[in-house]
């Protein structure tokens, strides 16, 4: 599967109805959640829950929902500025992160400096 099958507009629509119930990220603490995977391929191929649950927890792209008052602060490390801003779609290493589900979403805690 690919970036493709990510429905951007599903992922934004339940961040925002979860983003209150969910903890506020402190430091330079980073809340990302996972995004949602298609139902189908372009093509019309019907994935199985278990292929987009796969598909979904080994995905490399989260949604920035919330970021700690600290994130991007440290000019020395960061002398350009943020490298991304709450609702942006951003890459980071599989599997990394403190994850946790909330109502069957996925959700991550990174560094500003795993992005």
């Amino acid at each position: 599967m690919s970036a493709a099958n990510i429905d951007a507009e599903k992922t934004q629509e339940k961040a925002k109805v979860l983003a209150d119930a969910l903890p506020e990220p402190v430091g330079y603490k980073m809340l990302l959640v996972k995004p949602e995977i298609e139902e189908k391929s372009e093509g019309g191929i019907v994935y199985s829950d278990e292929t987009r649950r796969k598909e979904e927890q080994g995905a490399v792209v989260g949604f920035v929902l919330k970021q700690g008052s600290l994130c991007y602060k440290d000019e020395t490390k960061f002398p350009d500025g943020p490298w991304c801003k709450e609702g942006d779609f951003v890459l980071l290493r599989a599997y990394s992160g403190s994850r946790f589900s909330i109502k069957g979403k996925e959700f991550i805690i990174v560094n500003d400096d795993q992005i």
